[in-house]
């Protein structure tokens, strides 16, 4: 597989503060801890290498519970090993893994540890790819989109979508375009959807050492009770990530989170609702639910499997059960852990390494033939469509579209004009330069018919363009936005292997990935650096 970088910044798809911070702007250094290099991983360890012992055994148990069902599974004792250590990815449980992303996600995480493996050969490194059990936002999960096709999970089922029986995904199983015997083992025989996802990402990624983890676990959660009481009791995050939020927004930044005063959900079969406090009463929002102080810390003594962290407190969480060095995660996500260093420090948690996962578009051969028949670079495919249309007829057309030389020459006549008409009358200025304006105006105009007349002159393969255009970033989003992986895995069943020999999961590119191997650049780009890795 060749796979061509672009700077990130060049696509016009990032949001600011994630690019600074892959920049490395000195202003966002107080918002995090280590920057992900390779060097740096030798300080990340240290910082990590006095994760209790304890929470190594309990996380070990739970893993076990976890994968009983599962015959060929990845080695979970080395966990317990004081110098073994994981770099985590996390997502919601969308139905066929969703969007292409989720997939680049855990390809990240796979070659990250690989690659820390050649790099520390004295310790050990593990891939865990966290799911979000506990969420309990159903739409977001319900479909995915294959081959233009969008397919919808419908149900009555509520609450934390982990605990969903997936049985019903049989009816989307049979509309399928092909049979896909992983999906099919996963949803027909598995009991949750929690069970369903380990299942096909251990089909897909078991061999690579990939270990997927459910927070949604009584005894993991026992682990998190002292942070439940804080929150419960002081509610300190609220404080404490308020005053972050507010110091990146006063340096010009859109944050992605809002705390709350209790940054937790009551979880239980059917229902995750938020827990407030009103006087001396906490109450679960759209229930009948209501506890005092003391009922609702005996709760969560008794049962801490029902208090489940928002965005806020789930990446605490994550840290306090795992041994883990880096979270990988998207151009959403790593801003908003930056909202939440002070959390960590707060409870004396050592803050991840934030790592951006890999991004790329596929472009096949077909696409790719076309691409260079029209001329188009890869920075233009990333432009919005007036913008590509206007380009392509400027750079496709014989004939100079622009009127400039004529606008000169205007300007130089008026010039003439005005000098004779102010040694006669000065009053005369206005109306002179008024003329002008109106002339100027009158080019301008014609320039743009000029343009729309050829652009009709090629509208054939303006067409040709924007369908490639629509094809490559389906309903105007980037591919792994949008696109399944099965768009590309059921004509190659390689496509994964591919993926895991030709991602670097430190260097932050845009990839543009085609099948088409050597030296040579896929097709023109101004910024392209010209890496090549072969599958």
């Amino acid at each position: 597989m060749h796979c061509q970088p672009l700077p990130l910044e060049t696509t016009g798809a990032f949001p600011p503060l994630f690019l600074d911070y892959i920049s490395q702007k000195a202003h966002l250094q107080p918002f995090y801890g280590h920057f992900p290099t390779l060097s740096n991983f030798e300080k990340q360890i240290k910082d990590k290498s006095q994760f209790p012992p304890e929470h190594r055994a309990v996380l070990v148990k739970a893993l076990e519970r976890q994968y009983k069902n599962i015959s060929v599974k990845p080695d979970l004792a080395i966990l317990n090993e004081p110098n073994t250590f994981v770099v985590t990815t996390g997502h919601q449980l969308n139905i066929f893994t969703g969007p292409l992303y989720v997939i680049y996600k855990i390809v990240t995480a796979v070659t990250l540890a690989r690659k820390l493996q050649a790099a520390y050969p004295d310790s050990k490194f593990v891939p865990v790819y966290w799911m979000a059990t506990e969420d309990h936002d159903f739409e977001e999960i319900s479909y995915f989109n294959l081959f233009g096709k969008k397919y919808t999970w419908q149900t009555q089922q509520r609450g934390a979508v982990g605990r969903m029986t997936p049985r019903e995904l049989g009816e989307a199983l049979k509309i399928l375009p092909e049979r896909v015997p992983v999906f099919e083992k996963a949803y027909l025989q598995c009991d949750t959807l929690a069970d369903a996802v380990r299942c096909y990402m251990n089909e897909l990624f078991g061999a690579e050492g990939l270990v997927c983890i459910d927070g949604d676990d009584a005894e993991l959660k026992r682990l998190f009770l002292p942070v439940v009481e804080s929150e419960i009791l002081q509610q300190e995050a609220h404080k404490i990530s308020n005053a972050t939020t507010q110091k990146l927004e006063a340096e010009g930044y859109h944050t992605q989170i809002t705390p709350r005063e209790i940054n937790f959900f009551y979880l239980i079969d059917g229902l995750r609702e938020r827990i407030v406090k009103e006087g001396d009463i906490y109450r679960v929002l759209n229930s009948d639910l209501t506890f005092s102080q003391e009922e609702i810390i005996a709760i969560a003594h008794q049962h801490p499997e029902r208090f489940s962290p928002n965005v806020v407190l789930r990446p605490l969480y994550q840290e306090i059960i795992l041994p883990n060095l880096a979270y990988i995660g998207g151009p959403s996500e790593v801003p908003y852990w930056l909202q939440l260093k002070g959390i960590f420090d707060y409870f004396q948690v050592p803050f991840p390494m934030l790592l951006p996962r890999n991004f790329a578009l596929y472009i096949n051969s077909a696409s790719q033939k076309r691409a260079e028949k029209l001329g188009v670079t890869v920075e233009e495919l990333f432009w919005d469509d007036v913008k590509l249309r206007k380009t392509f007829v400027e750079k496709t057309s014989s004939l100079s579209l622009e009127l400039d030389e004529e606008k000169r020459a205007i300007e130089e006549v008026f010039v003439a004009i005005l000098r004779k008409a102010i040694s006669i009358d000065k009053t005369l200025e206005g109306a002179v330069n008024a003329e002008k304006t109106k002339v100027l105006n009158t080019l301008e105009n014609v320039e743009k018919r000029l343009k729309k007349a050829e652009e009709r002159n090629y509208e054939t393969e303006v067409n040709q363009l924007l369908g490639l255009k629509s094809k490559l970033f389906p309903n105007g989003s980037l591919q792994e936005r949008s696109d399944n992986f099965l768009n590309f895995y059921l004509n190659d069943n390689t496509f994964l292997e591919k993926l895991l020999g030709t991602f670097d999961p430190l260097d932050f590119s845009f990839n543009i990935l085609t099948d088409e191997e050597g030296e040579e650049e896929v097709f023109s780009s101004d910024n392209a650096t010209g890496r090549n890795n072969p599958a």
